[in-house]
Order: C-alpha cells, then structure tokens, then sequence
C-alpha cells in the first residue's frame, strides 16, 4: 500500500509536469545552475545558493505564519542569523508559544513599499493564518486589523544592516509593491527567495512578470523554481563575481 506521503509526491510531479506542458510557467526559467539546497519542509520551504551562507549570513525572513521550518532547518545547517517577520495575530500568537532557536529573532512587523500602518485583511476562511495587506481573492475585505509595516530600507536600519545575505519573502500577494519598492533601493541583496501570489490576481502573470524584468535589470537571475512554480529563488550576479 503506497504511503501518503508517496502519493503527494508523485501528485506534485504530475502537477509540475502538467504546469510545464500547459505553457503558463514558461515565463518562469532557471538562468544558471549553482549547487543549491531546498530548506524547510515541501509548502514551506525555498531554494538556496548554498555556496554563499555560513555562520555570519543574515537572513530577513518576511511572512512567518505558523512554520518556520526554512528557519530552523537553515540555522541548524550552518548557524546564520534568521530575522523573521510577521504581524498577523495568529503567527505572533503562535511564535510566542515556540521554543526558538537563539539564533531566530522575531519582530511583530511586516514588510510593504511604504513605512507605516495598513490594514490586514484576514483570510476568507477562519482556520487559516495567511492573510494580507493587499486586496485579493483569498481575504475577507470586511475583517481587518491596523498593523505595522516597514519597507525593506527601514527594516534594516532598524536592525543596523547595511546588506542582507537572504531575503525570503512569502507575503500573500503584496511581494509585487515589495520588490518595486526594493530594486530603488541601495542595500545589498545576495539572494532573494519569494514565493509569487499570481493566483490571486486576474493579472497575476503579468504582474509576475513585471517584476521578473525588475530583478533582471537589478542584477538578480534565477537559479531555483519549486516544483509548483510558486517559489522562485534568484541571485545577485555581483555576488558570483566576487
């Protein structure tokens, strides 16, 4: 009898190979090949250039919820810092009833293209965690709650960074504002791990691909693609050059 866990498996590689033949990732290609590692578990979890994390990597962590699998998994890997971010009610809620490893610090902000409070909306159903800032498809526009938000270059002068080794990002749909907001900025980005919401907008591909040619022109490329597309890892050509 095949296990559970089998027939997810084999479930997500029809997917993958369904998703390629349908042409609707095409615009979503591995532009080099760098050895790479997949941390955190199968739907919380990204790609990373392993070449370039060790004890002193700072890792902003944005979109916690209730796993923080990547995190733990990478700490345990090589002892960098983990920055993580959050600032819906159930993923602070659960992070206080966590024993953290002492290398995870956790801040009860979000990430957003401007500095301040927003509305969140939470999610249409009440048993999940990830709601968002944005209005799409999967919240419900009529509960919300003011949280607070920084963009990226507050964040890290808060925290005294002048680069960011990692920046993973799963943020339900707002990752678009984000990564217009980040490619203006000056701070230096070695790999950027974002997870896209495409699905919950009517334009999603366009928009997907909007900030693909953002990156690219940054200097960003990528080097690692989940098998549902959704996770998408790049990283800084300045950094393979040095």
């Amino acid at each position: 009898m095949l296990s559970r866990e089998f027939k997810d498996k084999i479930k997500r590689k029809i997917n993958h190979y369904q998703l390629i033949y349908s042409g609707t990732t095409k615009h979503l290609k591995k532009e080099i090949n760098i050895p790479k590692k997949w941390f955190g578990n199968d739907y919380g979890g990204f790609f990373v250039a392993t070449d370039f994390i060790n004890e002193n990597s700072l890792i902003y962590s944005f979109g916690i919820g209730e796993d923080i699998s990547f995190d733990t998994e990478i700490i345990k890997k090589y002892n960098a810092h983990v920055f993580g971010f959050d600032p819906t009610p159930k993923s602070i809620k659960w992070i206080s009833d966590q024993q953290l490893p002492e290398k995870f610090q956790f801040y009860n902000f979000g990430i957003s293209d401007k500095t301040g409070t927003s509305t969140f909306y939470f999610p249409n159903n009440p048993n999940f965690v990830s709601g968002s800032v944005v209005l799409q498809s999967n919240v419900n526009v009529q509960n919300g709650i003011n949280v607070e938000l920084k963009t990226l270059e507050d964040t890290a002068a808060f925290l005294g960074h002048k680069t960011i080794d990692v920046l993973k990002m799963d943020i339900e749909g707002s990752e678009y504002d984000v990564i217009e907001n980040i490619v203006r900025t000056d701070i230096f980005i070695g790999q950027i791990l974002v997870e896209f919401h495409d699905r919950f907008f009517e334009n999603g591909t366009e928009k997907t691909i909007r900030v693909l040619d953002l990156l690219k022109e940054k200097g960003f490329v990528i080097f690692g693609i989940s098998e549902t597309f959704d996770e998408v890892s790049f990283i800084n050509k300045d950094l393979l050059k040095k």
